[in-house]
């Protein structure tokens, strides 16, 4: 694949996909800072703690985890990443997360980083995506991976909990993988 990748958002903003490099760390730090606190209790990981930005550059070059980011002008808009296992019973999936800051959604960035991971996975060789999605708050997320053939495999009832004690179902979306864009 070949970056950097401009593309277009739906309201005329240019943006720049490109892979995360280790020179991003201080500006992948203010983006998930800027991320609010409503938008990152159901991440995996505390992304405002600098061991884990820290943990997310070292994973650069590792052949385990491909991310890349979205930058408009000099700031990170959105950060997506493939995380694969190089063994075991499960490396022939890779798992995606992506986040995009309030201000740049519904505009179809993540889409376009959705597209650009879908296509490394194939370069990769894997068969099958993973995306997991919290029910009642990731809703537009689960429509637009549904509209990219992901679809749901399992919903764990009430599996996870916010700060404030409310239970959400956690939905479990596959999309299988073709050799090629020809092959749907």
């Amino acid at each position: 694949m070949r970056y950097p990748k401009e593309v277009v958002l739906k309201d005329r903003t240019e943006a720049v996909i490109r892979p995360l490099e280790s020179k991003d760390e201080a500006m992948i730090s203010r983006f998930y800072a800027a991320i609010p606190e409503k938008d990152r209790w159901y991440m995996r990981h505390d992304v405002t703690d600098p061991l884990i930005i820290r943990k997310i550059i070292d994973s650069i070059g590792t052949g385990n985890v491909f991310s890349t980011v979205a930058r408009v002008e000099e700031r990170i808009v959105a950060h997506a990443s493939l995380l694969m296992r190089g063994h075991g019973a499960t490396r022939h999936s890779g798992r995606l997360r992506i986040a995009v800051l309030p201000e740049y959604r519904h505009k179809r960035l993540g889409t376009w980083m959705l597209l650009d991971l879908i296509q490394y996975a194939m370069d990769a060789g894997l068969n099958d995506l993973r995306a997991d999605f919290v029910v009642g708050v990731e809703d537009t997320a689960i429509e637009s991976a549904r509209k990219l053939d992901f679809f749901k495999v399992a919903v764990i009832p009430e599996y996870v909990k916010s700060p404030r004690g409310n239970r959400y179902d956690l939905q479990i979306m596959v999309k299988r993988l073709h050799r090629t864009w020809a092959d749907f």
